[in-house]
């Protein structure tokens, strides 16, 4: 793809920032439907980058975001200087989503994609107990906890480290299995998974101690099991500068005092 031929469309969140940002770029660049594009330049936070991924994910086409949000941790840096360059010579990620199979206690099912994590999270004051499988093994009898998740490498920067779960490298090709606030076992600190595994939740007394269900957005409340799975039909490439790609931004964190 050369810099003269290069197709870009434009997307924009709702903020002030990101609107008024995208009318110095149309004065700037000429843009084209996401339908005709080669990248889509997006212009949001990370909320509005998550969206996105969501919203097309039947679109195969990359993504360059740019940081108009709080931490942008998968966005570049915005300048509406030398676009076309910085884009050719991005650096490309390709993220697989977990896929969650919700079930509630009435029996209701429900499936959703998460790029970040799948969390649990108790829904009242009484303490959340959870049963853990790996791969139909039952690994942990009782979690009495808060919540637990299940993050993916882009995600485990976020909710998974305020939980003290580990930082994963993106090519590690494992998960984050991370309790929130254990109280038994209570030494238990999470466990590091394989990409290829199935987790199932299962939720004791979930009348008595409900417990929800969140993938990336989507929340699912009152259910009784919840198996996770990487899916790995689903792609979605996200395209970095090449001084501070996602996997130098994810080395970095370990390093921050």
């Amino acid at each position: 793809m050369s810099q003269i031929d290069i197709k870009l469309a434009l997307v924009n969140g709702d903020s002030e920032a990101a609107q008024n940002s995208a009318e110095q770029l149309k004065k700037i660049y000429p843009f084209v439907p996401v339908s005709e594009a080669d990248v889509i330049v997006a212009l949001g936070g990370d909320g509005f980058m998550l969206h996105l991924l969501h919203e097309m994910l039947e679109v195969e086409t990359p993504i360059f975001g740019m940081n108009l949000g709080t931490i942008g941790f998968l966005l570049n840096e915005f300048t509406p200087d030398k676009l076309v360059n910085r884009i050719n010579d991005a650096i490309p990620v390709k993220m697989h989503p977990l896929k969650m199979n919700a079930v509630t206690v009435d029996g209701k099912i429900t499936e959703a994609l998460a790029f970040n994590e799948v969390s649990l999270l108790r829904e009242t004051r009484q303490t959340a107990k959870i049963k853990i499988y790996v791969d139909d093994k039952l690994r942990l009898e009782e979690l009495a906890c808060d919540g637990i998740l299940l993050s993916t490498p882009a995600g485990s920067t976020a909710y998974n480290l305020s939980a003290h779960g580990p930082i994963i490298p993106m090519e590690a090709n494992i998960l984050a299995l991370t309790p929130i606030s254990a109280f038994r076992p209570r030494r238990w600190r999470g466990a590091l998974m394989s990409q290829n595994v199935k987790i199932k939740f299962e939720v004791c007394h979930p009348e008595k101690r409900p417990v929800s269900a969140v993938a990336d957005t989507i929340e699912v409340r009152n259910v009784k099991s919840v198996t996770i799975i990487q899916d790995q039909t689903t792609t979605k490439t996200l395209l970095f500068d090449k001084e501070h790609t996602l996997e130098e931004r994810i080395l970095n964190e370990q390093f921050i005092e």
